[in-house]
């Protein structure tokens, strides 16, 4: 399992920006894929995940009608987009990938998202 995120960098408020995480090793269709992040000097928390193989999604709450977890079955990859950013969404983002019949996740190297004015 291979995870590659791209697509962080510095935004203002109010501004938009995609992450995406393209998967090799195996089939994101087939694994629940979800988004993390963690903010300096706070934990890693749950944003988003998409499970499989039904494809239903959950956010955490402080981002549900903002930001999107989305995949692609045929680029193997899987995206956030994310709307309406604010400062408090500051933080590394990363991308995660699991077998639904498995607890352990798998983890990308993580991409910064810096949201501020």
């Amino acid at each position: 399992v291979q995870l590659v995120e791209s697509g962080g960098g510095l935004v203002q408020p109010g501004g938009s920006l995609r992450l995406s995480c393209q998967a090799s090793g195996f089939t994101v269709s087939s694994y629940v894929m979800s988004w993390f992040r963690q903010a300096p000097g706070k934990d890693r928390e749950l944003v988003a995940i998409i499970t499989s193989p039904g494809g239903t999604t959950n956010y955490r709450d402080s981002v549900k009608g903002r930001f999107t977890i989305s995949r692609d079955n045929a680029k193997n990859t899987v995206y956030l987009q994310m709307n309406s950013l604010k400062p408090e969404d500051t933080a590394v983002y990363y991308c995660s990938a699991r077998r639904p019949i498995d607890t352990m996740w798998s983890w990308g190297q993580g991409t910064q998202v810096t949201v501020s004015s």
